[in-house]
């Protein structure tokens, strides 16, 4: 039975990392245990470990979900200067998504269900796991 994730990606600049990824996600690392290395976690169990070291190629993209993806396409290109970061469609595809680099290279991404309906039932589903 699995009941945790960690994620990790590398940069090489680990004050800065921690610096983007703290405007990025709007808070502060959860923890961090040592020098060269940070944690947020994203949801309960879900972990993104940001550690010092060499960038890998061509790995993720990471997609986050999110309630509204034209307004933090803005933010990011507001608070981090984020270019490239193209929302994209498909009608047989249930969400809006879209991809961009963190300055070591790293893809990630944002992704929004078209359905609010649909949103909202993954909310609850994934809350009342938490109980």
């Amino acid at each position: 039975m699995f009941f945790e994730m960690t994620y990790q990606i590398r940069v090489s600049d680990i004050v800065n990392g921690i610096k983007w990824y703290s405007t990025f996600f709007q808070r502060e690392p959860d923890f961090v245990p040592h020098e060269g290395f940070a944690e947020w976690e994203i949801l309960p169990g879900c972990w993104l470990q940001v550690a010092e070291g060499i960038p890998s190629e061509g790995s993720g993209p990471l997609r986050f979900a999110v309630k509204d993806i034209n307004f933090e396409q803005d933010r990011l290109r507001s608070e981090l200067e984020i270019e490239g970061l193209q929302i994209e469609g498909r009608a047989e595809v249930p969400v809006r998504w879209g991809t961009f680099q963190d300055p070591w290279g790293n893809q990630i991404g944002l992704f929004e269900y078209n359905d609010k309906e649909e949103e909202r039932e993954r909310m609850m589903a994934i809350l009342s796991k938490q109980l």
